[in-house]
């Protein structure tokens, strides 16, 4: 997949482009069905399928003290948008000077100068540009100025009976109640947290369950305090199965001031110190709890683990 960052010349001169435009956070089965709908007409008229999108949340800028925490960094967001098999994401700076583009100009200078834009796809209720002025409505009167057609698309329903469209808005509401078996089917893959390994206070070890502290940025999205079964992935692309613990360790801290991600590999030795993690919650375990001391503490660790064991290998 081509990563465009120019956008003062066209990529490909002489060739149109079929697009899609969003912040695509997650890049959840909603964006995965409409890239596929792009991909497939580009195809037929013989363009670039293209999504456009933005370096941060347009919200970061616009509303930073409501803004959403992210449920995936710049990296992991260009890694699943080339799994889709797109030709090209084209990679919108999004700063102060940006959000007071007006949705007319970015048309102009986006779709139409620098991507030659032949259709675009998006979702029905898509809004873009300085307060949100830009709509399928507008994109349609530009077109016929342009030479450009639109084809808004339903959103995609939730599988779970719950009468609202997947969206990252959903996926985060269900994050935040633990409820990561169902972020992953709106995903259409499980979450992943991801952040270095640092050192902490050695506790697990010394009670015979060491765990890498994953530290992720206080911008992105992490499940509810509990305990998780998943799956660790080391930067040589090796995964383990782990028991994942995110929470505040009630049993040692009063009033610890943030949760600490911690994963225990399961049947793995070895120093983890530094390198790149990516954790992947695949099932809840239990909520956090404080107990009444190590030994009963030990006892859960213990059935946390056999827990998780059990679970990954039934799903594997």
């Amino acid at each position: 997949m081509q990563v465009i960052t120019d956008l003062s010349k066209s990529p490909w001169p002489e060739q149109r482009s079929v697009i899609t435009i969003g912040a695509y956070d997650g890049v959840h089965r909603g964006h995965q069905a409409v890239v596929s709908d792009v991909k497939r007409l580009a195809s037929d008229l013989g363009c670039r399928s293209v999504v456009v999108t933005f370096d941060r949340h347009p919200a970061s800028i616009v509303r930073p003290e409501s803004a959403p925490k992210l449920l995936t960094d710049l990296d992991q967001k260009l890694e699943l948008l080339e799994a889709t098999g797109v030709d090209a994401t084209v990679l919108v700076r999004f700063d102060e000077q940006q959000s007071f583009e007006s949705a007319t100009d970015f048309v102009e200078r986006v779709l139409v100068k620098c991507l030659a834009t032949r259709t675009v796809v998006v979702g029905s209720d898509f809004h873009f540009g300085r307060h949100r002025s830009g709509n399928v409505a507008l994109l349609r009167e530009l077109g016929a100025i342009h030479d450009f057609d639109v084809q808004p698309r339903e959103l995609v329903p939730r599988a779970d009976g719950i009468d609202e469209p997947i969206s990252s808005t959903a996926i985060r509401r269900a994050l935040a109640g633990g409820q990561v078996e169902l972020a992953a089917q709106m995903l259409g893959h499980a979450f992943e947290a991801r952040g270095p390994v640092v050192k902490g206070d050695q506790r697990g070890r010394q009670l015979g369950f060491p765990t890498a502290n994953v530290e992720v940025s206080n911008q992105l999205c992490v499940p509810a305090d509990g305990v998780y079964a998943g799956w660790y992935q080391r930067p040589d692309g090796v995964t383990h199965p782990c028991a994942i613990n995110l929470g505040r360790r009630p049993t040692f801290f009063e009033h610890a001031d943030h949760s600490l991600l911690e994963a225990h590999l399961i049947d793995f030795a070895g120093d983890l110190y530094t390198e790149a993690a990516r954790v992947q919650f695949t099932h809840f375990l239990r909520s956090e709890r404080k107990f009444d001391g190590i030994d009963a503490l030990i006892t859960q660790l213990k059935q946390d683990i056999e827990n998780a064991r059990a679970v990954l290998a039934a799903s594997s």
